[in-house]
């Protein structure tokens, strides 16, 4: 099939921030750092000479970070600068680029400190910049955007045929209905925890659920299902799922079940694919109703107290260099959009889009750090499954009726919550029932209900565990008798869900209560304490997820238990929103479980 052209038009000079961008705050930056692992790809010719004739040997050398779709160009700049002898102080610049995936340097950038390595980072997407901000490690400064492609559906052309294309619009959950309901489509995406495409996407996709459902419930809850449908063909990478389409128009190719006919994809990753002489068919690119989601590649300081005032310069007359016209048109080339994100018609041509789709459409509003960590923990619960201890206060004041509920008591609204909880996990979840109450079974404040199993599993009888859980969770009632025996069921719970670890899952133990603990004869808070850092292990975490119900809990003491498991802490006012407030607790666990 005959390739696209590339576009040579120029583009006109861009500096700073994209309009309508978040603001940053701004600190002192001199330097960027960052241990380099042996092998890494070095744009740069080995043993080439930086530079000939009027520098002499009076050079500042700068070394950049750049993500690989975007270090071709950023090299192409860099390779003028050194034939033109652009200088800087008087002295030639002297630009080394280094493709990185920008998840990589996020996670080495997100622990402290660092070896000094790169004094500048061009990542993909601002989210990694802010990632590493809300993980308070090596501190950035974004100095200007240098280029932008909006996230699109990238289809090979019988897949377009059948989706409409390019009439026919979708809004993003339509899209990836349309593309992912069946056997006849394969809908790729690169894994959202490595990929600022995936992620932005996903993000996307919640957007519009959370706009069109009733209830917040019922948005996350058919975000989860899409986030469950794409992880069936996710892939590692951004490179890896362009590898997952068809190589040629061969029927072998476009029916091969292991071969995706669509992928959520950038603009300029089809340019790519579209303008290289063996990427395979075409793709047509379909565009989202309700604004696009948008890759913005920051031009990224980071502050190293020993970096040099002369690089920091030089730092800042590349970034120049990479927004004056000739800069400018290097990006365009290779299927950039300007900083701004307007579309350039031969770009846009070029990686398979066309009128009537969408493509000139602002980009939505970039979501926030606490949306992204949501989703992070919806993908992460939803890639790896989870496996979750449930233990529920039983003492006598749970029977204790919730003003405006019909005389409705703490109990009744917790089982019902719970059960809808239940319904929002799958067949490969794994979940189990405590209840807890002083001398519930002889001298132990604890028994357990139901072992923590696959929902999907099947006793002898041939009842799934889903279904014996749920009889379980309908048949708790308080003890008339019973007080809170917090602490000796909190160790004991603990201890079991450490020594039952499942690797590959989510792990976490979640803990309902309505007091504060009430057994004189059991451990302290202090020893529990310990004993809790003692069981601790970042390596198989299972964070303690507490749920204070009602104004008698002791949420100083549940802080004090949750903090060494990495858990958290939770007022639950009325307990007919236990599940909302339970799985929102999950995800945000799952966000900072390691990837």
């Amino acid at each position: 099939m005959g390739r696209h052209s590339l576009p040579d038009g120029s583009a006109p000079a861009r500096t700073g921030a994209r309009r309508g961008a978040r603001p940053r705050a701004l600190v002192l930056a001199t330097g960027l750092v960052l241990t380099v692992a042996a092998g890494t790809v070095v744009a740069l010719e080995g043993g080439l000479l930086p530079f000939g004739g009027p520098c002499g040997g009076d050079v500042t050398r700068l070394d950049v970070a750049a993500s690989p779709d975007i270090a071709p160009a950023v090299e192409a700049v860099a390779k003028t600068a050194r034939e033109d002898s652009a200088r800087t102080d008087g002295r030639c610049l002297d630009v080394r680029v280094t493709s990185r995936s920008a998840h990589e340097i996020a996670d080495a950038f997100g622990q402290r400190p660092v070896d000094p390595e790169f004094q500048v980072w061009i990542p993909d997407s601002s989210l990694w910049v802010d990632r590493v901000g809300a993980e308070r490690g090596t501190p950035l400064t974004t100095a200007g955007i240098i280029a932008s492609s909006p996230v699109a559906l990238g289809t090979v052309p019988r897949a377009a045929k059948s989706l409409g294309w390019p009439e026919k619009t979708y809004t993003w959950p339509e899209l990836t209905r349309a593309t992912a309901a069946g056997d006849a489509l394969h809908l790729g995406i690169a894994d959202p925890s490595r990929s600022a495409t995936g992620l932005l996407s996903l993000a996307r996709i919640s957007a519009a659920n959370t706009k069109k459902a009733p209830d917040r419930v019922t948005a996350d809850t058919r975000t989860a299902a899409t986030a469950r449908l794409l992880n069936q063909r996710a892939a590692d990478g951004d490179e890896q799922a362009m590898a997952t389409l068809p190589r040629d128009a061969s029927g072998a190719e476009q029916n091969n079940p292991r071969r995706n006919q669509a992928l959520l994809l950038s603009e300029q990753a089809a340019f790519a694919h579209n303008t290289r002489a063996d990427g395979g068919p075409d793709l047509d690119l379909l565009y989202p109703e309700g604004g696009t989601a948008r890759l913005d590649y920051p031009y990224t300081l980071v502050d190293n107290s020993e970096t040099d005032p002369e690089r920091s310069r030089a730092a800042n007359r590349f970034l120049t260099l990479l927004s004056e016209p000739a800069g400018q048109r290097a990006l365009r080339r290779i299927g950039f959009r300007a900083p701004t994100g307007e579309a350039e018609p031969k770009v846009v041509k070029a990686a398979g889009g066309r009128d009537p789709q969408p493509y000139s459409t602002a980009p939505a509003e970039p979501p926030t750090a606490k949306e992204l960590q949501a989703l992070m923990g919806m993908w992460t619960i939803t890639v790896q499954s989870a496996r979750l201890s449930t233990v529920v206060d039983a003492s006598a004041s749970m029977g204790a009726p919730v003003p405006g509920h019909n005389g409705r008591s703490r109990m009744d609204l917790a089982k019902n919550s719970l059960l809808q909880a239940l319904t929002t996990f799958t067949s490969e979840d794994e979940i189990g029932l405590w209840k807890f109450a002083t001398s519930l079974d002889g001298d132990k404040d604890y028994v357990e209900l139901s072992p923590t199993e696959r929902l999907g599993g099947r006793d002898k009888g041939g009842s799934t565990h889903r279904e014996a859980l749920a009889g379980a969770f309908g048949a708790l009632a308080p003890q008339p008798q019973g007080a809170t025996g917090l602490y000796d069921t909190t160790l004991a719970a603990y201890e079991k869900a450490r020594s039952t670890y499942a690797s590959g899952k989510f792990n976490a133990l979640v803990i309902l209560t309505d007091g504060a603990n009430d057994d004189a004869h059991g451990i302290g808070l202090d020893a529990l304490v310990g004993e809790l850092k003692k069981l601790s292990d970042p390596k198989r975490p299972v964070p303690l997820i507490a749920l204070a119900i009602g104004p008698e809990a002791d949420t100083s003491a549940l802080n004090r238990i949750v903090a060494p498991t990495g858990g958290s802490t939770h007022r639950v006012s009325d307990p007919s929103q236990i599940h909302q407030v339970m799985l929102k607790a999950i995800m945000a666990a799952g966000s900072n479980v390691p990837r």
